[in-house]
């Protein structure tokens, strides 16, 4: 064979194998933490490992009380369904200069999957937020596959109310490793829920990514995360969005998807959106009347 003819065949050989181990990637990288193939290797979990970990960033500026407020609520509900929690303070990550604390919650997200190597799934859940009916668990809630099934919005504008990206509407409960809800504005990044694994990391890695942190975002992390999953298709597919009031109520004027996504009573979670960002609000006056609400409740419970 001509010398030419076997260059040319060693060329395509190498694009052939460059196009099958491109195409393997993806799959796997589609696949993601939840994927079944038989040479996934099966990890032990050690006994007492929890499912869930709560994962709530702290600011060292909020007072003793009210830190100590949400952390008992957190606590409580953990307890109540062997779920761990964790509190980092917002000043434990390094930021780059002039980024807004608000992108802390994506290293704490890391943090927690150092932290809790075996667990499943992270929930990061707001400062503002409260459990309101901790006697569900959120494998009934919206983990569970088949549930949340029946809960995906599906084929709807990722970013309300024109975006032309949209869910999937053929995605499988099984296949999902990112769930999170709407408002009137946007994605809601104050009570999401991540499967940890290979995925997460990327995913997280490439959220956190330099280029995003120095662009100047008008809302910060949020509005890189509604970039990353409208033009990254890997992050796209994993995604399920779910009714606000499911696990993101927000409490009147707090920006809820109109009466679908704000708070009612008997509803799992209370935000109070907005009231960190604004100096005109104090979160802890207005969560105190819910909070004292929940405390009667538990202790009735406890009676």
């Amino acid at each position: 064979m001509p010398l030419h003819q076997r260059r040319n065949l060693k060329n395509l050989a190498t694009y052939i194998v460059g196009g099958f181990t491109l195409v393997f990637f993806l799959l796997w990288l589609l696949g993601g933490s939840s994927s079944t193939s038989p040479t996934t290797i099966v990890k032990r979990i050690p006994p007492g490992t929890p499912e869930v970990v709560i994962v709530t960033p702290i600011d060292p500026g909020m007072s003793s009380s009210q830190k100590e407020k949400i952390m008992e609520n957190r606590n409580d509900y953990a307890s109540r369904h062997g779920y761990a929690t964790f509190f980092p303070n917002t000043t434990d990550y390094d930021l780059m200069p002039d980024v807004p604390r608000s992108w802390s919650t994506v290293p704490a997200l890391r943090h927690a999957m150092t932290n809790y190597p075996h667990s499943s799934w992270l929930w990061l859940l707001s400062s503002t937020a409260l459990i309101m009916n901790p006697r569900e668990s959120l494998q009934t809630k919206v983990l569970d596959p088949r549930v949340l099934e029946t809960k995906m919005i599906i084929d709807k504008p990722v970013v309300p109310p024109d975006s032309v990206i949209k869910t999937f509407s053929h995605l499988r409960g099984e296949r999902v490793d990112f769930i999170l809800t709407q408002d009137r504005e946007g994605l809601a990044g104050s009570s999401f829920f991540v499967r940890t694994g290979d995925w997460a990391k990327f995913f997280l890695d490439a959220w956190f990514d330099p280029l995003y942190r120095s662009y100047n975002f008008q809302k910060s992390e949020e509005h890189a995360l509604e970039h990353i999953v409208q033009w990254h298709g890997t992050v796209l597919a994993k995604l399920a969005l779910v009714p606000q009031r499911l696990v993101n109520g927000y409490m009147l004027g707090a920006g809820a998807t109109g009466n679908e996504g704000a708070y009612q009573e008997g509803d799992f979670v209370a935000n109070f959106h907005g009231c960190a960002k604004d100096s005109t609000r104090d979160c802890e006056a207005e969560m105190g009347p819910l909070m004292s609400r929940w405390r009667e409740m538990r202790d009735h419970e406890r009676r």
